[in-house]
Protein backbone atom coordinates (compact mmCIF):
# COMPACT_ATOMS: atom_id res chain seq x y z
CA UNK A 1 0.00 0.00 0.00
CA UNK A 2 2.81 2.41 0.85
CA UNK A 3 4.49 1.64 -2.47
CA UNK A 4 1.27 2.25 -4.38
CA UNK A 5 0.64 5.55 -2.61
CA UNK A 6 4.22 6.67 -3.26
CA UNK A 7 3.99 5.76 -6.95
CA UNK A 8 0.68 7.58 -7.31
CA UNK A 9 2.00 10.63 -5.47
CA UNK A 10 5.06 10.86 -7.71
CA UNK A 11 2.78 10.30 -10.69
CA UNK A 12 0.51 13.24 -9.83
CA UNK A 13 3.37 15.56 -8.86
CA UNK A 14 5.20 14.81 -12.10
CA UNK A 15 2.28 15.27 -14.46
CA UNK A 16 3.76 18.35 -16.15
CA UNK A 17 7.54 18.62 -16.04
CA UNK A 18 8.50 22.27 -16.27
CA UNK A 19 12.24 21.93 -16.70
CA UNK A 20 12.30 19.55 -19.66
CA UNK A 21 15.23 19.92 -22.05
CA UNK A 22 14.40 19.45 -25.72
CA UNK A 23 16.57 17.98 -28.42
CA UNK A 24 16.97 20.43 -31.25
CA UNK A 25 19.75 19.82 -33.74
CA UNK A 26 20.58 19.37 -37.38
CA UNK A 27 18.37 16.29 -37.82
CA UNK A 28 14.63 16.56 -38.33
CA UNK A 29 12.15 17.24 -35.54
CA UNK A 30 10.69 13.77 -36.09
CA UNK A 31 14.11 12.18 -35.62
CA UNK A 32 14.49 14.09 -32.35
CA UNK A 33 11.01 13.02 -31.27
CA UNK A 34 11.82 9.38 -32.05
CA UNK A 35 14.98 9.66 -29.96
CA UNK A 36 12.95 11.01 -27.08
CA UNK A 37 10.56 8.09 -27.41
CA UNK A 38 13.41 5.59 -27.47
CA UNK A 39 14.80 7.06 -24.25
CA UNK A 40 11.62 7.93 -22.33
CA UNK A 41 8.67 6.26 -24.04
CA UNK A 42 6.53 3.33 -22.93
CA UNK A 43 8.67 0.72 -24.70
CA UNK A 44 11.53 1.10 -22.21
CA UNK A 45 9.42 0.86 -19.06
CA UNK A 46 10.08 -2.41 -17.21
CA UNK A 47 6.40 -3.04 -16.52
CA UNK A 48 5.42 -2.82 -20.18
CA UNK A 49 8.30 -5.12 -21.03
CA UNK A 50 7.09 -7.53 -18.35
CA UNK A 51 3.57 -7.52 -19.81
CA UNK A 52 4.77 -8.20 -23.35
CA UNK A 53 7.55 -10.69 -22.58
CA UNK A 54 5.17 -13.66 -22.39
CA UNK A 55 3.51 -15.28 -19.44
CA UNK A 56 2.04 -12.07 -18.01
CA UNK A 57 -0.67 -12.73 -15.45
CA UNK A 58 -4.26 -12.13 -16.47
CA UNK A 59 -4.84 -9.69 -13.62
CA UNK A 60 -1.90 -7.53 -14.69
CA UNK A 61 -3.11 -7.49 -18.29
CA UNK A 62 -6.65 -6.72 -17.21
CA UNK A 63 -5.44 -3.89 -14.98
CA UNK A 64 -3.43 -2.38 -17.85
CA UNK A 65 -6.39 -2.52 -20.24
CA UNK A 66 -8.73 -0.88 -17.72
CA UNK A 67 -6.22 1.89 -16.98
CA UNK A 68 -5.57 2.60 -20.65
CA UNK A 69 -9.30 2.72 -21.31
CA UNK A 70 -9.74 5.10 -18.38
CA UNK A 71 -7.08 7.44 -19.75
CA UNK A 72 -7.53 7.12 -23.51
CA UNK A 73 -10.96 5.56 -24.03
CA UNK A 74 -13.02 8.74 -23.86
CA UNK A 75 -14.59 10.42 -26.89
CA UNK A 76 -13.37 12.27 -28.90
CA UNK A 77 -9.87 11.74 -27.49
CA UNK A 78 -6.75 13.87 -27.15
CA UNK A 79 -5.78 13.95 -30.83
CA UNK A 80 -9.25 15.05 -31.91
CA UNK A 81 -9.18 17.70 -29.17
CA UNK A 82 -5.89 19.04 -30.53
CA UNK A 83 -7.37 19.20 -34.03
CA UNK A 84 -10.50 20.98 -32.80
CA UNK A 85 -8.43 23.66 -31.04
CA UNK A 86 -6.67 24.48 -34.32
CA UNK A 87 -3.68 26.22 -32.73
CA UNK A 88 -1.46 24.97 -35.58
CA UNK A 89 -3.76 25.05 -38.66
CA UNK A 90 -1.20 23.39 -40.94
CA UNK A 91 -1.55 20.26 -38.79
CA UNK A 92 -5.28 19.89 -39.45
CA UNK A 93 -5.09 17.27 -42.22
CA UNK A 94 -2.56 15.03 -40.45
CA UNK A 95 -4.38 15.39 -37.12
CA UNK A 96 -7.62 14.38 -38.83
CA UNK A 97 -6.01 11.20 -40.15
CA UNK A 98 -4.44 10.46 -36.77
CA UNK A 99 -7.71 11.11 -34.93
CA UNK A 100 -9.55 8.75 -37.29
CA UNK A 101 -6.92 6.10 -36.62
CA UNK A 102 -7.21 6.58 -32.89
CA UNK A 103 -10.98 6.21 -33.07
CA UNK A 104 -10.34 2.63 -34.20
CA UNK A 105 -7.95 2.11 -31.29
CA UNK A 106 -10.56 3.47 -28.90
CA UNK A 107 -13.06 0.92 -30.20
CA UNK A 108 -10.47 -1.82 -29.74
CA UNK A 109 -9.91 -0.65 -26.15
CA UNK A 110 -13.64 -0.78 -25.46
CA UNK A 111 -13.88 -4.34 -26.78
CA UNK A 112 -10.86 -5.39 -24.73
CA UNK A 113 -12.20 -3.80 -21.55
CA UNK A 114 -15.35 -5.88 -21.87
CA UNK A 115 -13.36 -9.02 -22.67
CA UNK A 116 -10.92 -8.84 -19.74
CA UNK A 117 -13.64 -8.69 -17.12
CA UNK A 118 -13.84 -6.55 -13.99
CA UNK A 119 -10.99 -4.44 -12.66
CA UNK A 120 -8.82 -6.62 -10.41
CA UNK A 121 -9.20 -5.89 -6.70
CA UNK A 122 -6.17 -3.88 -5.58
CA UNK A 123 -5.30 -2.18 -2.27
CA UNK A 124 -5.40 1.61 -2.49
CA UNK A 125 -7.94 1.77 -5.31
CA UNK A 126 -9.01 5.31 -4.39
CA UNK A 127 -5.41 6.51 -4.70
CA UNK A 128 -5.15 4.92 -8.15
CA UNK A 129 -8.40 6.48 -9.31
CA UNK A 130 -7.21 9.92 -8.25
CA UNK A 131 -3.98 9.42 -10.19
CA UNK A 132 -5.90 8.42 -13.33
CA UNK A 133 -8.11 11.50 -13.03
CA UNK A 134 -4.95 13.60 -12.81
CA UNK A 135 -3.61 11.85 -15.92
CA UNK A 136 -6.72 12.69 -17.92
CA UNK A 137 -6.55 16.29 -16.75
CA UNK A 138 -2.89 16.54 -17.78
CA UNK A 139 -3.71 15.26 -21.27
CA UNK A 140 -6.53 17.79 -21.54
CA UNK A 141 -4.07 20.55 -20.60
CA UNK A 142 -1.68 19.39 -23.30
CA UNK A 143 -4.43 19.29 -25.91
CA UNK A 144 -5.47 22.84 -24.98
CA UNK A 145 -1.99 24.35 -24.98
CA UNK A 146 -1.87 27.70 -26.76
CA UNK A 147 1.87 27.38 -27.42
CA UNK A 148 2.16 26.70 -31.15
CA UNK A 149 3.42 23.16 -31.67
CA UNK A 150 3.10 21.90 -28.10
CA UNK A 151 -0.22 20.09 -28.52
CA UNK A 152 0.81 18.83 -31.95
CA UNK A 153 3.98 17.36 -30.47
CA UNK A 154 1.97 15.61 -27.77
CA UNK A 155 -0.34 14.14 -30.42
CA UNK A 156 2.63 12.93 -32.48
CA UNK A 157 4.18 11.37 -29.38
CA UNK A 158 0.92 9.56 -28.64
CA UNK A 159 0.89 8.10 -32.15
CA UNK A 160 4.52 7.02 -31.77
CA UNK A 161 4.14 5.64 -28.24
CA UNK A 162 0.98 3.75 -29.14
CA UNK A 163 3.13 1.28 -31.08
CA UNK A 164 4.47 -0.03 -27.76
CA UNK A 165 1.11 0.24 -26.02
CA UNK A 166 -0.50 -1.69 -28.86
CA UNK A 167 1.76 -4.65 -28.04
CA UNK A 168 0.20 -4.85 -24.57
CA UNK A 169 -3.30 -4.63 -26.03
CA UNK A 170 -2.54 -7.35 -28.56
CA UNK A 171 -1.11 -9.66 -25.87
CA UNK A 172 -4.27 -9.10 -23.83
CA UNK A 173 -6.47 -9.76 -26.86
CA UNK A 174 -4.74 -13.07 -27.54
CA UNK A 175 -4.94 -14.06 -23.87
CA UNK A 176 -8.66 -13.30 -23.62
CA UNK A 177 -9.66 -14.69 -27.03
CA UNK A 178 -10.30 -11.47 -28.93
CA UNK A 179 -9.35 -10.91 -32.57
CA UNK A 180 -6.52 -8.41 -33.08
CA UNK A 181 -7.58 -5.70 -35.56
CA UNK A 182 -5.08 -3.92 -37.82
CA UNK A 183 -3.97 -0.44 -36.84
CA UNK A 184 -5.40 2.37 -38.97
CA UNK A 185 -2.99 5.12 -37.91
CA UNK A 186 -1.32 7.07 -40.71
CA UNK A 187 1.97 5.50 -41.89
CA UNK A 188 4.98 6.66 -39.89
CA UNK A 189 6.37 8.30 -43.04
CA UNK A 190 3.28 10.51 -43.20
CA UNK A 191 3.61 11.53 -39.56
CA UNK A 192 7.33 12.19 -39.99
CA UNK A 193 6.67 14.38 -43.04
CA UNK A 194 3.95 16.32 -41.22
CA UNK A 195 6.15 17.01 -38.20
CA UNK A 196 9.03 18.09 -40.45
CA UNK A 197 6.78 20.71 -42.05
CA UNK A 198 5.17 21.81 -38.78
CA UNK A 199 8.55 22.36 -37.09
CA UNK A 200 9.33 25.15 -39.51
CA UNK A 201 11.08 27.33 -36.96
CA UNK A 202 13.32 26.55 -33.98
CA UNK A 203 10.58 27.83 -31.66
CA UNK A 204 7.98 25.50 -33.14
CA UNK A 205 10.41 22.59 -33.01
CA UNK A 206 11.13 23.22 -29.34
CA UNK A 207 7.40 23.39 -28.60
CA UNK A 208 6.73 20.15 -30.50
CA UNK A 209 9.45 18.33 -28.58
CA UNK A 210 8.34 19.81 -25.27
CA UNK A 211 4.79 18.56 -25.88
CA UNK A 212 6.17 15.14 -26.79
CA UNK A 213 8.20 15.00 -23.58
CA UNK A 214 5.09 15.77 -21.55
CA UNK A 215 3.17 12.93 -23.22
CA UNK A 216 5.97 10.45 -22.60
CA UNK A 217 6.09 11.57 -18.96
CA UNK A 218 2.36 10.84 -18.57
CA UNK A 219 2.78 7.34 -19.93
CA UNK A 220 5.84 6.61 -17.80
CA UNK A 221 3.83 7.57 -14.76
CA UNK A 222 0.97 5.34 -15.85
CA UNK A 223 3.19 2.27 -16.22
CA UNK A 224 4.83 2.97 -12.86
CA UNK A 225 1.39 3.17 -11.26
CA UNK A 226 0.37 -0.14 -12.83
CA UNK A 227 3.63 -1.69 -11.65
CA UNK A 228 2.94 -0.53 -8.09
CA UNK A 229 -0.60 -1.90 -8.29
CA UNK A 230 0.69 -5.29 -9.45
CA UNK A 231 3.15 -5.29 -6.54
CA UNK A 232 0.37 -4.42 -4.08
CA UNK A 233 -1.62 -7.42 -5.34
CA UNK A 234 1.43 -9.69 -5.12
CA UNK A 235 1.38 -10.21 -8.89
CA UNK A 236 4.99 -9.31 -9.69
Amino acid sequence: MCGLRLAATHYVRGMMISNAQTLVGPSSAWDALVRLGAADGSAVHPHLRRLTAGGAGQRNLSDAVHALCSVHGHHPGMIADVRARGVQPDATEWLGDAAAGFAGERGYLAQLTAAVGPLPSTPGQAVSESALVAERHALEMLARSERTGCATGAAAALVLDWTAIRRVLDVAAERFGLAVPPSTFPPESETAAAIAVLAASPGCERAILFGAQQLFAQHRGLWSLLEARASARGDL
